[in-house]
């Protein structure tokens, strides 16, 4: 499901709501959905069928029983990152669940496919940080995450006017957006499979999950 088109049903909801005088106006605003806390998963899976084996990869990230609802790239201000053990313990079947969702999937036998999520907060807590979503072929999950680490990294450094040469190595530039004093800390989660030798379809997924 898209962001787009949930959002236009929560605002047809809300317009009959407010005509029927079920809710009140001024309180509208205070129930846009701003979530506190998110975690990081990933997964892989391997079906004949394509649909199949992307559900394999969702179960193997523990996050199949949730409606998913990939959204952009903010990371809310005072999200908190918690373990994805006791992340999971706050989702309910069914549920409609926002998440930046990175994906890919092949059917070439020994095929390498990567997908990585990065995240960069800011020192204020009261400020919000960037999450990026990559996927890429013959990459490996630790190059692919540093990749996705270091797009949100930019981009937050980029916001908060953070001075640097793009065509630096990132690890010296982690290091830069670190001791700037802006940039707190910076991670990432991937996950890679070589395409199964039978030709059956592999997927993978990495994803950051909000929750309340």
């Amino acid at each position: 499901m898209k962001a787009e088109g949930f959002l236009a049903a929560l605002a047809l909801k809300n317009n009959f709501l407010l005509k029927k005088k079920y809710i009140n106006p001024g309180n509208l605003l205070n129930s846009m959905i701003v979530h506190s806390k998110a975690f990081l998963t990933n997964g892989v899976g391997v079906h004949k069928d394509r649909l199949a084996s992307f559900e394999l990869a969702l179960r193997d990230a523990d996050i199949e029983t949730c409606n998913l609802v990939s959204v952009s790239s903010i990371l809310p201000p005072n999200c908190k990152i918690i373990s994805r053990r006791h992340g999971v313990k706050f989702l309910k079947p069914g549920q409609i669940t926002f998440c930046v969702l990175a994906r890919n999937e092949t059917n070439e036998a020994n095929r390498l496919i990567t997908s990585a999520i990065g995240i960069a907060l800011p020192k204020e807590n009261n400020k919000y940080g960037y999450i990026s979503e990559h996927h890429a072929f013959g990459q490996t999950a630790k190059a692919a995450g540093e990749y996705a680490e270091d797009l949100a990294a930019t981009m937050l450094a980029t916001t908060l006017g953070v001075k640097f040469d793009p065509n630096v190595a990132w690890d010296e530039r982690k290091q830069l957006y670190k001791t700037s004093g802006h940039i707190i800390k910076t991670r990432h989660i991937a996950q890679s499979d070589e395409g199964n030798k039978h030709g059956l379809c592999t997927s993978v997924v990495s994803a950051l999950i909000f929750i309340d």
